[in-house]
């Protein structure tokens, strides 16, 4: 079995338009998450969302591309091509040049920033693949398609359906545009696998790594779901907050709701160990175990013998004892019954031993961004052990007594040599991974 490291990381989330941005917004306790700006909320019950901000896909796709695609590949495609940069795949895209300055991104390299496939592609680069996890896909799209159908007054012309509108919206389309503009050519593979998706990206990824299939994959997960369907459609089923301030997203406090829907998108570069040796580049982290299980249980309650089977696995996989891992983060989406669910799952798989492991619930800072939240939070995780840091769970005010862990509410530094990040979704699909610093 190979050993499987991560040698780069991309993100775009309601904190922060890369992943530096993105982590010292959350060490400042900034939260991402608003009033809804995607269309008039001002009818519904749900008024606040975990939007990006100042985010222009132009920097990294044609005008063209931007039109014809759906947000959901465009956060797909900066992610990867910032995850491709951080692990020296590609030579760094001028990013600091204003789009309207006149001279787009910058005259001698525009191309190249819009394609740096055509220019810059590392033979790694070309035999990887890439495995990007969404639950949504395209569904802004497809409600804005649907909007137009039915429409009174338009004109036959203004209420045509893009010829877009199919290719656009499939999941598979973000890996797939992420190959393309990367000029990867190994497996392409989207996954739906609800909230879990951006996780079972990663632990794909990991096994096609560890055992041989690839020597570097590009995976993790992109969502763009801030629309009114998705709102009014979490919200009927009683998964969404009613707390319309940044602090909505409380997990694991009293008051707590629901979570608050949210998109971006990150992407993690896993690599074959002695490659990363090879080339000389910055190792995150090592991935050592990883778990996934399905609860054959509930369409959406939780089961917590199915999350801990999950954990367990990932443990086994990884052999470790559950008293070698020093840090959690956690799925934490801030529903009742969610996170007193998952509260329960960790102490079926750690025992009296869950009481002294650190955790932290990331959506706490962005809200849910369904399948990007797992990959981000595994990001956000290997940051952690770098830095010797652990984030705190920011609105956490009030705990709620049956959520009893160690969730940690003020910043703290720590040790981490074996972290758990896990992820749970609709249908009872989870999914769980270790990580080890390098030298531990």
């Amino acid at each position: 079995m190979k050993r499987v490291v991560v040698t780069g990381i991309g993100a775009v989330c309601p904190i922060g338009n890369s992943l530096e941005e993105s982590w010292a917004a959350a060490k400042a306790g900034l939260s991402g998450i608003s009033t809804i700006t995607r269309f008039d909320s001002s009818d519904t019950k749900w008024k606040v969302a975990g939007e990006l901000k100042g985010f222009d896909a132009r920097r990294y796709l044609a005008s063209k591309e931007v039109a014809r695609l759906d947000p959901f590949v465009h956060y797909a495609v900066a992610a990867a091509i910032m995850a491709a940069e951080n692990a020296g795949l590609i030579k760094a895209l001028p990013h600091s040049v204003p789009i309207d300055s006149g001279l787009p991104l910058h005259v001698a390299a525009e191309s190249e920033a819009r394609n740096p496939a055509r220019f810059r592609r590392r033979p790694l680069l070309e035999s990887a693949g890439v495995i990007i996890g969404s639950s949504r896909g395209g569904i802004g799209t497809i409600e804005r398609e649907l909007r137009k159908m039915y429409s009174p007054g338009l004109t036959s012309r203004a209420a045509r359906t893009s010829a877009y509108l199919m290719p656009s919206t499939t999941i598979s389309m973000a890996p797939s545009y992420v190959a393309l503009k990367l000029g990867v050519r190994g497996r392409c593979l989207g996954i739906s696998n609800a909230c879990a998706s951006g996780t079972s990206a990663i632990g794909e990824a990991y096994r096609a790594v560890r055992s041989g299939l690839e020597d570097l994959v590009l995976c993790g997960g992109a969502e763009a779901p801030v629309c009114r369907m998705c709102i009014e459609g979490y919200g009927a089923a009683g998964a969404l907050s009613r707390i319309s301030d940044p602090s909505a997203s409380r997990p694991f406090d009293r008051t707590r709701s629901g979570f608050v829907l949210a998109e971006g998108a990150c992407i993690l570069v896993l690599e074959e160990y002695r490659s990363a040796l090879r080339r000389g580049v910055r190792i995150y982290a090592e991935i050592i175990g990883y778990g996934d299980t399905t609860d054959a249980f509930h369409q959406t309650i939780p089961f917590a013998e199915g999350e801990a089977r999950a954990i367990t696995k990932a443990l086994e996989d990884a052999r470790l004892r559950p008293a070698d891992i020093s840090f959690i983060s956690a799925h934490g989406t801030s529903t009742p019954l969610g996170d007193k669910t998952e509260s329960d799952a960790i102490k079926l798989s750690f025992g009296r031993g869950a009481y002294h492991i650190p955790i932290t619930a990331l959506k706490s800072y962005t809200g849910h961004m369904l399948a990007a939240s797992g990959a981000l939070e595994a990001a956000f995780t290997l940051m952690g052990m770098n830095d010797g840091f652990v984030l705190p769970t920011i609105n956490l005010k009030e705990r709620d007594p049956e959520c009893d862990l160690d969730y940690v509410t003020e910043p703290r530094k720590a040790e981490i040599e074996h972290a758990l990040s896990q992820s749970f979704g609709f249908g009872g699909v989870n999914g769980a991974l270790i990580f080890r610093k390098m030298g531990a």
